[in-house]
């Protein structure tokens, strides 16, 4: 989960519930009212976390309706998954806070909680993962660069939150850390996919036509477009290393030959590979969880590695998926 500050100031989170920015801590998040939050995003960005959109994201999040990455922002990624909120229970998906979607979300459970830090959660760490392809595949591995970043991508959270939760924090092992409470992946048997390229988002259905879970995406872009038409899943391959062929997919850098990049959370396709029938193609985990339907991909869908770790886990060979729009 690397940060890309200029990509970051350009797209800037849209905000906030109309309070003012309050102190972020457990009480103040467990106890933030939704019905303070817009029903639509604000024009207005909001330059701190908000305590009721971080309830919002989780609560969303656990009703499997994706908000990507948890920030505490007012998001594009927020309106669409209150959009696949809506659709989950059947109702008119706008996007739109409204009180029946705030009453149908509510829930006493607490949005936050504490975590204390392991030994393992140190290991396997790397210092730094280079831009370039070449230097990558010198490496061991595409691992994690902290035990921050490793425990946001846990925790569904953005480092920069995380940090905020827990300032001066050195998140070594023994040391007890606030986090927030995204919920148990879903469970379920996927039938078919929906790869929606006008909204950004992919839908999961069962076999009874049933929508499972929703989650923001990048799908390609103008000089990489994603496949047309319909797919089908042919297997998953959890933490791939990854290939690069400048002749199949497209030239990173000064790169003109075949590389072997290791596997890793922070390799080209993150954790996990879903593999479609159309040769090159998949739907994957990513580096870069904030800049889900921010960005473009070469082609494939991305999705943050815990929604593509989640998808992972309810499909099977034969999937149905289709390209909309």
């Amino acid at each position: 989960m690397k940060t890309h500050a200029a990509i970051a100031i350009l797209m800037l989170p849209l905000s906030f519930g109309g309070a003012a920015a309050q102190a972020l801590g457990p009480e103040t998040i467990n106890t933030a009212s939704l019905a303070s939050v817009a029903p639509e995003r604000p024009a207005k960005a909001s330059k701190e976390p908000d305590p009721s959109i971080i309830r919002l994201q989780v609560l969303l999040d656990r009703a499997g309706a994706s908000p990507g990455v948890i920030d505490g922002f007012y998001g594009d990624n927020v309106s669409k998954a209150i959009a696949g909120f809506e659709a989950l229970n059947r109702l008119p998906a706008d996007g739109k806070l409204d009180p029946d979607v705030v009453a149908r979300l509510e829930s006493d459970a607490p949005i936050t909680q504490t975590y204390r830090v392991t030994p393992e959660d140190a290991e396997g760490l790397v210092d730094h993962i280079p831009d370039d392809y070449g230097e990558k595949a010198k490496m061991k591995s595409m691992g994690y660069t902290s035990v921050a970043e490793r425990l946001s991508e846990r925790f569904h959270m953005a480092t920069g939150l995380l940090n905020k939760l827990n300032p001066g924090s050195d998140f070594a092992p023994g040391k007890t850390v606030l986090v927030v409470s995204p919920g148990s992946p879903k469970e379920g048997r996927v039938k078919r996919i929906e790869i929606n390229k006008g909204t950004g988002q992919v839908m999961a259905y069962d076999r009874n036509d049933a929508l499972l879970v929703v989650y923001p995406a990048t799908i390609g872009s103008e000089d990489n477009p994603s496949p047309s038409g319909t797919h089908k899943v042919k297997g998953v391959a959890r933490m791939p290393i990854y290939r690069y062929d400048p002749k199949l997919n497209f030239k990173q850098g000064k790169n003109k030959k075949v590389l072997i990049i290791p596997k890793g959370p922070n390799g080209p396709v993150g954790s996990v590979w879903i593999d479609l029938d159309k040769p090159t193609y998949g739907i994957h985990g990513t580096p870069d969880p904030e800049l889900i339907d921010k960005g473009q991909s070469h082609g494939c869908v991305r999705l943050t590695n815990w929604d593509a770790e989640e998808l992972a886990g309810m499909v099977r060979p034969g999937v149905v998926v289709h390209f909309a729009n």
